[in-house]
C-alpha cells in the first residue's frame, strides 16, 4: 500500500511529476517518429496505429502537468501575500513567457523550412494553447487554493462538454487564426477542449498544496481508485447509444475521450509516485532525465524529424526501420537532455571560480 512508504520530504515528493512528463517526452518521440517516417502503405497496419493511439497521451499530459505547476504558482503568490491582481499578473506573466517561446519556436522551425508559409508562423501548436489557456485561467488566482480544487474541476468540465458545441459554430467570418485558438481541429491545439486539461491540472496541483506530506501516499490511492472509475465510466458512457449531443467526433472533441484520458493521466500519477519512491528519489533516472528537459527535447525533435535534417526518411522507412530510428533518435535526446543539464558543470571546469581571501570574506 502507498501509504506503508517513508514519505518524501516536501523538496523531492514533486519528483514523481518529473518522470511522468519524461514518459510523456518518450512517448511523445515516437508517436512523431513513427507519424513521420513510416511509409504510407505500412500506416494500416497494428504497430503504427498503436504509435500513434498511444502518442495522443502526451500532449494532454503536458497541459496537465502545466496546469500543474501554474497552481503551485497561484499557491506561492497566495502564500506570500499578494494583493489579487499581482496574483493574476504573476499567472499572466506565465502564459506570456510561453506564448514568446511558441512564436520563437515557429519562426524558427519556418526559418529552416524550404517551403516557407507565412500562415506557418500563426500555426496554434501545443505551446500557443498552453500560454493563451494559462491566460484564460489566470483569473483562478483570484481565488484561495481550497476554492480552486473545485473551480477548476468544474472548468474543466465545462470546456470538455462545450467542444462538440463549439465544433457546430459557424466560424466562417472568423479569421482562421482565432477560428484555429478556439475550435476543435484535428490539426490544430484548439482551446476546446484541449485547454480542459490545464483546468484539471490547476485543480489537482491546489489539491497537492492542500496536503501534508504525511499525506501524500494515503491521497495517491484515491488518485489511483478516482482515476480508474473515471477512465471506466467515462468509457461506458462513450459506449452508449444515448447522447445529449446532436453530433460529437470521439477522437476530435469527445468530453468523453478527455474524461478517459483524465483517468488514465491520474493512474499514471499514482504509479510515478509508488515508483519513484521504490527506485528511490536521489537515484539518477533517464526517465526523469526527459522530464526536467522536455522543452528542450519537444523543441529539437520537432526540427529533426519533420525538418529537411533527415527528409531522406521522410515516409520511407519500414516498421523496423522506424522502430530503429525512434530508438536512435530517443538515445539522441537524451544525450541532449544530459548535456543541457550538465553543462554549467563543464562551465565552472572550464572556467574554475577564483577563491576569495578570507580576509575579504569574512570567514
Amino acid at each position: 500500500m502507498l501509504q506503508s512508504f517513508k514519505p518524501v520530504s516536501s523538496s523531492s515528493r514533486l519528483l514523481y511529476l518529473d518522470w511522468v512528463r519524461g514518459i510523456a517526452a518518450i512517448i511523445m518521440l515516437q508517436g512523431h517518429v513513427f507519424n513521420s517516417f513510416t511509409r504510407q502503405d505500412l500506416r494500416n497496419g497494428g504497430p503504427y496505429q498503436l504509435s500513434q493511439f498511444v502518442g495522443g497521451m502526451p500532449p494532454a499530459i503536458f497541459l496537465f502537468l502545466t496546469g500543474v505547476t501554474l497552481a503551485f504558482l497561484m499557491d506561492s503568490t497566495e502564500r506570500k501575500g499578494l494583493s489579487p491582481g499581482r496574483r493574476v499578473w504573476a499567472a499572466l506573466n506565465r502564459a506570456g513567457f510561453l506564448l514568446g517561446i511558441a512564436f520563437l519556436f515557429r519562426i524558427q522551425l519556418w526559418a529552416f523550412s524550404s517551403a516557407r508559409q507565412w500562415s506557418d508562423l500563426l500555426r496554434v501548436d501545443i505551446l500557443n494553447c498552453m500560454g493563451f489557456a494559462i491566460a484564460v485561467a489566470s483569473v483562478m488566482a483570484l481565488f484561495p487554493t481550497s476554492e480552486r480544487i473545485r473551480l477548476c474541476a468544474v472548468l474543466g468540465v465545462a470546456i470538455a462538454a462545450a467542444a462538440p458545441l463549439v465544433s457546430q459554430i459557424d466560424f466562417s467570418g472568423v479569421p482562421a487564426v482565432v477560428r484555429d485558438y478556439l475550435a476543435p481541429n484535428p490539426n490544430f491545439f484548439g482551446f476546446f477542449p484541449w485547454a480542459a486539461f490545464l483546468a484539471f491540472g490547476v485543480s489537482f496541483g491546489s489539491l497537492l498544496r492542500t496536503l501534508k506530506d504525511e499525506q501524500i501516499g494515503h491521497a495517491m490511492q484515491w488518485v489511483a481508485m478516482g482515476g480508474t472509475a473515471l477512465a471506466f465510466a467515462a468509457y461506458t458512457m462513450s459506449s452508449m447509444s444515448l447522447s445529449i449531443y446532436s453530433k460529437v467526433d470521439f477522437w476530435l472533441n469527445s468530453p468523453a475521450l478527455i474524461l478517459i484520458k483524465l483517468g488514465v493521466m491520474l493512474m499514471g500519477v499514482a504509479f510515478a509516485y509508488l515508483w519513484t519512491l521504490q527506485s528511490g528519489v536521489q537515484g539518477w533516472s533517464w526517465v526523469r532525465q526527459f522530464g526536467t528537459t522536455s522543452l528542450l527535447v519537444y523543441w529539437v525533435h520537432i526540427e529533426l524529424v519533420y525538418g529537411r535534417w533527415l527528409g531522406f526518411w521522410k515516409e520511407n522507412l519500414t516498421i523496423g526501420e522506424t522502430i530503429v530510428a525512434a530508438f536512435g533518435i530517443t538515445l539522441l535526446m537524451l544525450a541532449l537532455s544530459i548535456a543541457k543539464t550538465t553543462f554549467p558543470s563543464w562551465k565552472a571546469w572550464l572556467v574554475p571560480t577564483p577563491s576569495v581571501p578570507k580576509s575579504i570574506s569574512g570567514d
